[in-house]
């Protein structure tokens, strides 16, 4: 419910009194009767906003037109297995109608979803920072333009890579000819994740459409403000008999889970991911799991510090604040460098983000409370704490976490065993930089690895004996922005990949077809077998042409 100013403060108190009356909903919320009444009573909606826990379902907003109050009290979901069923099959009706295979559809769908980026960018921003406080600046090239330029590349090439791909046939299928043909793979479900609302839910339907298939999505609902935006919009721009959107918690995803599936593509935390596996395997669905992990930077010395330090901030504070798959999560370096790294780095982001951090507006904040409460004891832990050597404020009103780092924090620690996945960042020193290897292969292997080095052997090193989902040297996060380089992990950091081409393959099945004439049969293959077929039939298989002809001829 969506109240204007007129009527917001009748409910609101409302709302306070049924808070009041359940003292079990301030033990959810981990907040005393005492501090929600001063709150209460001096309006000090921004702070309530943050104290209440995603645990009661409620989410207040303030806007310049006055208070404005959304009161979502748990209930029962509408949306059950037996509506996700009926969905589905709504769905497989369409798709087996044949019409999402064809290229005209694929493309008007494509063009819709490029005409409503562009129309409705300026939505798409406020919900977006609605949800994270994302500058517009990160909004723009991170959600508009890249999923902009998914659809573009896929508009362009479409055609391209829906042809046939010729394959060479053997002699002994001679006469024939042989192709790969890209066939949609039928109904697909897409659960998008929160910290790039917009694209990560947008970026695979792309692939998803382009591929021809009819399309579930299912936006994160921790950023409802972008959930309910392409819930709304999506249904104006698209065909909204073969691709919808469901919103809603983990009662909507389980419904949609115990369906059977064409192909289901995740992006989200492992534990999750292995929920979503164990569901798929009781109907042999493929999966595309796009998790995340602890990815590294390793820095050489020899590297030009102001601008390595510019880019570890670039892949760290400044992608969301560290809530991004592959932000930098810790820092190698030697026992010498480290300070002149930590030097480095405190003093660009003072560039950046003022002598204040907390006080940027170029800055995202923690997404929700609870999120806020994790990276709070992770940074609070014991031994942990005393090795801040940057940062560390916070402002638990405004959901904030200055750009906090840590010098060799222990390492069976939080910080150093779970993924951040937020403002905190974690410099390990070793010896020599050779040492770093060690480090990372004792970790699952991560979504992304980094190396600062002008050291040609530690490159090719690094490249070889580093096992890791994708790979950049000298920088971080850009080489997600090629659409020729496939995106995805390997081992607990996920598995499958999508960008470009490959988010068409993604949800493409690749279909081997061979042609043949009634011309040039052999009577070598068939009953009875003799000596002189299998003398043949072993040459032909040898690509002996020698030696066949002169098997024919009768002369060997």
């Amino acid at each position: 419910m969506r109240l204007n100013s007129n009527t917001s403060y009748m409910t609101f108190t409302a709302f306070s009194i049924k808070l009041l009356l359940n003292p079990s909903n301030f033990r959810a919320a981990g907040v005393s009767k005492t501090t929600f009444n001063c709150c209460l009573l001096k309006n000090n909606s921004s702070k309530l906003k943050t104290l209440l826990h995603p645990a009661i379902s409620t989410r207040i907003y303030c806007s310049s037109a006055g208070l404005s109050v959304m009161a979502e009290e748990k209930k029962e979901s509408s949306f059950d297995a037996d509506k996700a069923n009926m969905l589905v099959q709504d769905l497989r009706q369409q798709f087996d109608s044949g019409k999402t295979k064809a290229y005209e559809w694929r493309v008007a769908q494509l063009e819709g979803i490029s005409r409503m980026i562009d129309e409705r960018e300026k939505e798409i921003v406020e919900a977006v920072h609605k949800d994270l406080s994302k500058p517009e600046f990160e909004a723009f090239v991170a959600e508009i333009n890249m999923t902009k330029s998914s659809c573009k590349l896929a508009l362009q090439e479409l055609k391209q890579w829906m042809m046939p791909e010729k394959v060479k046939t053997s002699l002994t299928t001679y006469p024939s000819s042989a192709e790969i043909v890209s066939e949609p793979l039928g109904v697909v479900l897409v659960i998008s994740t929160w910290n790039y609302p917009f694209l990560l839910s947008l970026d695979p339907v792309i692939g998803a459409i382009a591929a021809g298939n009819a399309v579930v999505l299912k936006p994160s609902e921790i950023s409802p403000a972008t959930s309910s935006l392409l819930a709304n919009l999506l249904q104006e721009y698209v065909d909204n008999t073969s691709i919808k959107v469901i919103e809603g918690a983990v009662d909507e995803t389980s419904a949609l889970l115990e369906q059977k599936w064409d192909k289901i593509f995740y992006t989200g935390s492992g534990r999750v991911g292995r929920i979503v596996m164990a569901a798929a395997a009781k109907h042999l669905t493929p999966v595309i799991l796009e998790l995340g992990g602890k990815c590294p930077v390793v820095v050489d010395s020899d590297v030009n510090l102001q601008v390595a330090a510019r880019r570890i901030i670039a892949g760290k504070w400044s992608c969301n604040n560290g809530q991004t798959c592959t932000a930098a999560d810790y820092v190698i370096t030697t026992k010498d460098f480290a300070p002149k790294l930590i030097d480095a780095l405190r003093s660009e982001l003072d560039e950046f983000f003022g002598k204040d951090h907390l006080d940027s507006k170029d800055m995202s904040r923690v997404v929700n409370l609870y999120h806020f409460k994790r990276l709070m004891k992770s940074m609070k832990e014991d031994g942990v704490s005393d090795k801040i050597v940057l940062g560390g404020q916070t402002d638990a009103t405004q959901l904030k976490i200055a750009p906090t780092i840590l010098l060799d924090a222990p390492k069976d620690s939080l910080l150093m065993t779970e993924e951040i996945f937020g403002p905190l960042l974690p410099i390990v020193t070793v010896e020599k930089i050779e040492d770093s290897f060690q480090v990372i292969k004792s970790k699952p292997k991560p979504l992304a690895a980094y190396l600062f080095t002008n050291n040609e052997e530690l490159k090719k090193s690094f490249v070889k004996d580093i096992s890791a989902g994708g790979m950049l040297i000298n920088d971080t996060i850009l080489h997600l922005t090629v659409p020729g380089l496939p995106f995805g992990g390997v081992g607990e950091s996920g598995m499958g990949y999508y960008h470009g081409k490959f988010s068409f393959e993604a949800f493409s099945h690749k279909k081997s077809v061979m042609y043949r004439s009634f011309d040039g049969d052999s009577s070598v293959r068939y009953p009875p077998y003799t000596p002189k077929k299998l003398k043949l039939i072993k040459s032909l298989m040898s690509g002996n042409i020698v030696q066949t002809v002169l098997t024919l001829v009768g002369w060997s």
